[in-house]
């Protein structure tokens, strides 16, 4: 039988992280939802956000499913600075609303002892279709993380 997973930061704890650690982009961010191994993350869109026609850019929604893999690892290893992005692959499906946030629902399927397998759907907040989808690899330092 598995061990349960358990989370090692909280909500509070991830967010004076970003603010310590990457100042430059802490502000851009808020944790929605948080639990063993999945995570729902914020991009508060503003105007440095889009491309031109008004659209969330790419780049943006890049950072939201990299920033989100992130703290959902974070959220289970405990603050780690070096655990950091060895794959992400991104699609992306439809042009985001007009106007409105854009938010990422992470899952971790495996976090092991030096990788962690998730992906993120994100999505128009109040809005159901999904605009993007990624798939994200993290190599985790090790000795942070026992197999799971």
């Amino acid at each position: 039988m598995k061990p349960q997973m358990t989370l090692k930061m909280t909500r509070s704890e991830l967010t004076e992280f970003m603010a310590r650690e990457f100042p430059q982009v802490s502000d851009d961010f808020v944790i929605d939802e948080l639990g063993p191994m999945r995570l729902s993350l914020r991009l508060k869109v503003r105007e440095l956000h889009l491309r031109p026609g008004g659209t969330v850019s790419g780049p943006a929604l890049f950072a939201l499913a990299d920033v989100g893999m992130y703290l959902a690892v974070l959220a289970m290893i405990g603050p780690e600075a070096l655990a950091v992005t060895t794959n992400c692959s991104i699609d992306f499906m439809r042009k985001p609303q007009a106007g409105v946030d854009v938010i990422a629902d992470l899952r971790l399927l495996k976090l092991g002892r030096v990788l962690a397998v998730g992906d993120a759907l994100i999505r128009s907040d109040g809005h159901e279709a999904p605009v993007a989808r990624a798939s994200l690899t993290y190599s985790i330092p090790q000795g942070k993380v026992q197999a799971g």
